[in-house]
């Protein structure tokens, strides 16, 4: 199966199921900047244990890895669990929304974005700008995190709401990080 049908095939059954969720990471920031090979699909999901069994169905061995125990745990724990397709090797990872004002406010945001033929509800832009510099920060600086934003930033620059951004940035302390794109950065205006 490819990535494009196994992203196609998860969105439905999380709709068909009536969970919230949000495609975001490289799988968005691709579509929203320049492609790149990935083979994780990144998705926040507000989840129940009841629609997390019957996603795990809807995956079964030896196809599919995706262990129940490991879904409900991740649910009650507000974790994040994975969902291997064994013949491709790309992978889901469902991260359980979390608390923090950000992921939040990025949830409440999201918007309908065509991704590899897709339509699925995405971060927007702006959030997945924030969201890449916050990953890369906790990486140590990730160059490939860095250049994702740096693409996103240039192909939407029209579009943003950079004021939105810069707001996040100071109340993230993602301030160093956003210097270093508004110098590296050159905009498609």
């Amino acid at each position: 199966m490819s990535q494009s049908e196994l992203l196609r095939r998860v969105v439905d059954l999380l709709e068909a199921n009536r969970v919230e969720y949000m495609v975001t990471g490289s799988v968005v920031s691709s579509s929203q900047g320049q492609p790149r090979a990935t083979h994780d699909i990144d998705l926040v999901v507000e989840i129940t244990p009841a629609a997390a069994k019957e996603i795990v169905k809807a995956f079964p061995p030896p196809d599919y890895y995706l262990d129940e125990f490991a879904v409900l745990e991740a649910i009650a724990r507000r974790d994040m669990f994975n969902l291997l397709d064994i013949t491709s090797g790309d992978k889901v990872d469902f991260w359980i929304l979390q608390k923090h004002p950000f992921d939040q406010e990025c949830f409440r945001r999201r918007i309908q974005w065509e991704l590899a033929g897709v339509q699925a509800y995405a971060s927007r832009p702006e959030d997945t700008i924030i969201q890449k510099l916050r990953w890369a920060e906790l990486s140590g600086g990730s160059e490939k995190q860095f250049g994702d934003v740096k693409a996103v930033y240039e192909l939407q620059f029209k579009i943003l709401d950079v004021a939105y951004i810069e707001g996040w940035i100071r109340k993230l302390a993602l301030d160093q990080y956003w210097e270093r794109l508004l110098r590296e950065a050159k905009p498609i205006v």
